[in-house]
């Protein structure tokens, strides 16, 4: 229903734009939908019947202040002239009574035609009873209202590329990070004693287009044979200040 490449702010238009009721939906609700940064969608039920169907969709919207958006998408085509038509609502009880008042054969329960009778070789078809799983990410650690959200990406390719340590991140982080939407740069503290020694740790925290969280450890320090400016990039902030005691107890 979506192509990969769009933004989160295209995704919002494309799915307003095609639902009849959007003008519906509470200002609060488009406010937010504003500053969304990332977009999951899952199939929450459908049904398939003599030509008929209806489907919803959950839609879930990761905002800038962090928290998450749900609505709700019905798509069907009980109408006179079997159109596609598409409805939007924010509360899962209000799409299932929507959908409830569709012309559907009353002795059905939902259930989905996987093929055609003369297709399978018997003279009516055989429905499959669909159930889907919605998974849904874990609340983010923090908010990314005040993130970076312009080449998030970029600077994860750039953090990988200048690390010196061969035990840096490999290649399914780099594949991770292509899909980074937002990105912070803090300043880790917590032991005393190792910016003294040269060393210094920022943490990379990466928010994904699909709400996941990613942090990468970068230590910079100046112990080299020739004195220059290092940076080395870690997976884990255990494994980074494990580092740093180590080359720092050595200085």
């Amino acid at each position: 229903m979506s192509v990969p490449n769009e933004t989160p702010q295209e995704q919002v238009d494309q799915l307003l734009g095609r639902a009849l009721n959007s003008f519906e939906l509470p200002d609060e609700t488009m406010a937010r939908l504003e500053t969304a940064l990332a977009h999951d969608i899952a199939l929450h039920s459908a049904q398939h019947s003599a030509g008929l169907y209806r489907e919803t969709y959950r839609h879930t919207w990761l905002l800038g202040d962090g928290s998450a958006l749900v609505l709700w998408e019905l798509v069907h085509n009980a109408t006179v002239r079997r159109e596609q038509q598409h409805e939007l609502y924010t509360e899962a009880e209000e799409v299932h009574t929507a959908a409830a008042r569709l012309p559907f054969p009353a002795d059905h329960s939902p259930r989905h035609d996987v093929m055609s009778g003369e297709d399978a070789g018997h003279t009516a078809a055989e429905p499959l009873l669909l159930e889907t799983v919605l998974l849904v990410a874990p609340a983010p650690r923090r908010a990314y209202a005040h993130f970076a959200h312009e080449d998030s990406a970029d600077h994860g390719r750039r953090l990988l590329r200048r690390a010196e340590n061969a035990d840096r991140p490999g290649a399914e982080t780099a594949r991770l990070l292509r899909t980074a939407v937002a990105h912070q740069i803090t300043q880790a503290f917590g032991r005393p004693g190792r910016t003294d020694s040269g060393f210094t740790l920022y943490e990379h925290a990466f928010l994904l287009a699909d709400g996941q969280e990613l942090s990468l450890w970068e230590v910079e320090h100046t112990d080299s044979p020739d004195g220059r400016h290092v940076c080395e990039v870690y997976g884990e902030e255990g494994q980074a200040r494990g580092v740093m005691e180590g080359r720092g107890a050595a200085l």
